[in-house]
């Protein structure tokens, strides 16, 4: 499936943990390379920590008008995602191919896109991270479910 085209966001915040840095770090290069203004909210290096203190920052800098969209990067994803989606106004996926990445945007308006390094390679995820950017919501039927979910969070 093929992603519709977008007006690309300009800022995006990225976060990882321990086990996300360096793939993290090729993102951020890449993402920099393909003209992206990149917040970026840590990890510093391989060292160990804690994921939800990096989905907190990168949360943080979306809720806060600072970045459009966010990627966090842990071992398989769903930690990250998890954490994310504990916010009200974040829409948080783990997208492990380009299909669901761009299903997850056109379907669920995802404003944060999880990987995992433990399940990707550089070049899978880079063209996840593509299709997360130009990919648009579709809206219509979509809104609607978007609305209940948003009703329902406390």
């Amino acid at each position: 499936m093929m992603p519709s085209t977008s007006s690309t966001p300009r800022i995006i915040a990225f976060g990882c943990d321990h086990a996300g840095f360096l793939l993290q770090q090729q993102l951020i290069a890449k993402a920099k390379s393909h003209g992206f203004d990149v917040i970026d909210c840590g990890t510093t290096d391989q060292a160990s920590v804690d994921y939800p203190d990096f989905a907190e920052r990168v949360v943080d800098k979306i809720l806060q008008h600072q970045a459009e969209k966010g990627v966090l990067i842990c071992g398989t994803g769903i930690g990250m995602n998890i954490a994310a989606n504990r916010h009200r106004g974040i829409r948080a996926a783990c997208c492990y191919d380009v299909n669901q990445t761009v299903i997850a945007r056109q379907h669920n308006d995802i404003n944060v896109m999880c990987l995992g390094s433990r399940i990707s390679d550089e070049a899978i995820a880079f063209d996840c991270l593509m299709a997360f950017f130009q990919t648009d919501f579709d809206g219509g039927r979509h809104q609607k479910r978007l609305d209940k979910i948003d009703n329902n969070v406390a």
